[in-house]
């Protein structure tokens, strides 16, 4: 059996919130978190705007116990000052790296977006694999996608 893992979602709180929480809430419909394949360990309600260096604390709290990050691309995902920051301090600390591509997710007025840039690819990150939630099948694949990625870190940590 595999090992669930704690991920960090990153995202574009804003524009994204919506399509994130159909993401990041997958795991409510499996019988248990470990059949979904990995723990969330985010709190996004709690970010609140107190300073730049309040919320690069939080993140830095927030990936604490974590073992995969995955950024959900949005439209402007690549683009944001957070999750640029919040892709290098995983890449930092280890963490495996994914992206699952959303804006072919319905939001609540049931709209898909257009397809964002590759936030790894912006910031000069090679072989980061991303994914799309709706085309790859993310409901069910999320797990593996993050247990790979855990794999792929393992190799590049040693």
């Amino acid at each position: 059996m595999k090992m669930a893992r704690r991920v960090f979602f990153s995202f574009h709180y804003e524009r994204d919130i919506w399509r994130a929480s159909r993401v990041r809430n997958s795991w409510v419909t499996k019988p248990d978190r470990e059949a979904a394949g990995f723990w969330d360990a985010a709190e996004w309600e709690e970010v609140k705007k107190k300073g730049d260096d309040a919320i690069k604390k939080w993140i830095r709290d927030q990936m604490n116990g974590t073992s995969v990050t995955v950024a959900l691309i949005g439209t402007e995902t690549a683009k944001r000052k957070y999750v640029q920051y919040e892709i290098n301090h995983s890449w930092e600390r280890g963490n495996g790296l994914i992206g699952v591509y959303i804006h072919n997710l319905k939001d609540k007025n049931g709209k898909r977006d257009c397809k964002g840039n590759d936030p790894f690819k912006a910031l000069g990150y090679k072989g980061i694999r991303t994914y799309d939630w709706v085309n790859d099948d993310g409901y069910n694949n999320l797990g593996t996608w993050v247990e790979e990625a855990y794999k792929r870190a393992q190799q590049r940590v040693k």
